[in-house]
């Protein structure tokens, strides 16, 4: 007989691995950190709403719109507030220079401004109705700059109701219209009063790089007025010429300006009541391109 064979069982020992140890590794703490920078960015974002007000969040919002618009009054870093606070006498975050092609002169048509190369060389080949579509783009752009720097000036704060937007056939017309307590010259004269020459240089500093042409317009009210052979026609006439003048010192090209033009009270603010102080006013109109 063969003998039995005794076979001895086969012991497997298995080590359990330590899952604990993988929560000493350094991923939790890059997501912690990105998490902490996250909620920073959110309280800065509620301090900034908090700390402005809606004319100045547009300005805010502005820079960060593309746009061929270059402010001319830019300073400081070229970060977003380019080195000013939000209660910066300007009132509105000025952009930084644009960087990209070389900027170069537009002749003709719109006259007068700054466009880049490019910018320039399609608006030649684009069709009327998208240059009227840039156009409208640029206005809205004008309209809250304005309103930004009026907003942001103590001065002219309180004349943030002075200053009227109209769309016309012929492109935006912006109306600075005098009040009972705002006489933008003094009487029967062509000459500034401070806070309207502070008042024109906020719209020039808005409308200095745009390529638009420009008309000037001045307005009297009905009370009869006559002065060494002057009258209203004169008057109106010398206001907006003073009122070009004024523009021109501030960066406005002299080329870009179409026509200028006195109307007496033939275009009164208020038709109901000639004697209106607010049809005392001046309106300068950007000009859609292909007037």
């Amino acid at each position: 007989m063969k003998p039995e064979l005794h076979i001895e069982p086969e012991i497997i020992i298995r080590k359990v691995k330590n899952h604990h140890a993988a929560h000493h590794g350094g991923a939790w703490k890059i997501a912690y950190a990105d998490f902490v920078t996250a909620m920073m960015a959110f309280f800065m974002l509620l301090w900034i709403i908090g700390a402005t007000n809606e004319d100045q969040r547009k300005g805010i919002a502005d820079y960060f719109t593309p746009t061929i618009i270059q402010m001319k009054n830019s300073g400081g870093s070229n970060g977003v507030m380019g080195g000013r606070s939000l209660q910066s006498q300007d009132g509105v975050a000025p952009h930084a220079a644009m960087s990209g092609p070389r900027p170069v002169s537009v002749a003709g048509g719109g006259g007068g401004g700054t466009m880049t190369a490019d910018s320039a060389s399609q608006d030649s080949q684009t069709s009327p109705g998208n240059r009227r579509a840039a156009d409208e783009k640029r206005f809205r752009m004008v309209e809250r700059i304005v309103a930004a720097r009026l907003a942001g000036d103590p001065t002219l704060k309180g004349l943030k109701s002075q200053v009227r937007f109209v769309r016309t056939h012929d492109g935006l017309q912006i109306d600075m219209v005098e009040r009972a307590d705002f006489a933008m010259f003094g009487i029967g004269t062509s000459v500034f009063s401070p806070d309207a020459t502070r008042l024109v240089r906020s719209v020039a500093a808005a409308i200095a790089e745009t390529p638009n042409r420009l008309t000037v317009r001045g307005h009297t009210d009905s009370i009869g007025y006559a002065k060494g052979g002057a009258n209203n026609w004169t008057l109106s006439t010398a206001r907006a010429d003073a009122t070009r003048r004024a523009l021109a010192a501030a960066g406005i090209d002299e080329a870009r300006f179409r026509r200028i033009e006195g109307v007496a009270d033939t275009d009164p603010f208020n038709p109901l009541d000639r004697a209106d102080p607010r049809n005392r006013r001046i309106s300068v109109t950007l000009l859609f391109r292909d007037v």
